[in-house]
């Protein structure tokens, strides 16, 4: 059975001392799908393809290192860079980013759609419903949960689901988030933030 008000009772205890970490990072994230323009965004989206079987932290050195570049750079050039920042996949991440490069342009309309989550999951290489999920919540959508193996972890550590799945479908993803999503309403947060929030609890820091 669900354990659900312990979990919340554990987030409460450090809901104050993550706020302004949290605030900020959703000020920065807001910022993005106001001001950022195509080549920032394309940047942001390829942050999420690295983090893919990756790392934040490693995603967020990456999108330093390279920045405009994941929109210019020849793809071997792309790989080398990838391999200079630890990348576990340079060449097949290096060739998935170069492939999406045809989004540049669409990006800024795309993020004005209400839900363009599943446009993102069908047509953009080494997106599935996780990646896509983080993407859009790095622009300010507050409705979506990003089920990485840390969430799955907690999740089942408190009773919300039975097993951490190997893969996604469409149909499990959106179950999983649904019993997340009823969490985050019980501790007052939407999704996108309440994210957050667990990686504090989490990690003691919190990433993107």
């Amino acid at each position: 059975m669900a354990d659900v008000t312990d979990l919340v009772n554990h987030l409460e205890g450090i809901r104050d001392e993550a706020r302004t970490l949290v605030e900020t990072r959703w000020e920065e994230f807001e910022n993005l799908k106001k001001n950022g323009d195509e080549e920032e965004l394309f940047a942001e989206l390829s942050f999420c393809v690295l983090t893919a079987n990756w790392s934040a932290q490693g995603g967020i050195k990456a999108q330093k290192t390279i920045g405009r570049g994941f929109a210019t750079l020849p793809q071997e050039e792309l790989a080398e860079m990838l391999v200079s920042v630890g990348h576990r996949y340079p060449q097949a991440r290096a060739e998935y980013i170069v492939s999406n490069r045809w989004i540049i342009g669409r990006l800024k309309a795309l993020i004005e759609e209400p839900d363009p989550r599943e446009f993102l999951v069908k047509n953009v290489k080494g997106l599935g419903w996780k990646e896509s999920s983080h993407f859009l919540r790095n622009v300010a959508f507050c409705d979506y949960a990003i089920l990485d193996k840390h969430v799955l972890r907690v999740m089942q550590r408190y009773g919300l689901i039975d097993e951490i799945p190997k893969g996604w479908t469409k149909k499990k993803y959106l179950d999983y988030e649904e019993r997340l999503k009823r969490v985050s309403e019980s501790f007052g947060e939407c999704l996108g933030k309440f994210d957050l929030y667990l990686w504090y609890m989490i990690k003691h820091t919190v990433d993107k």
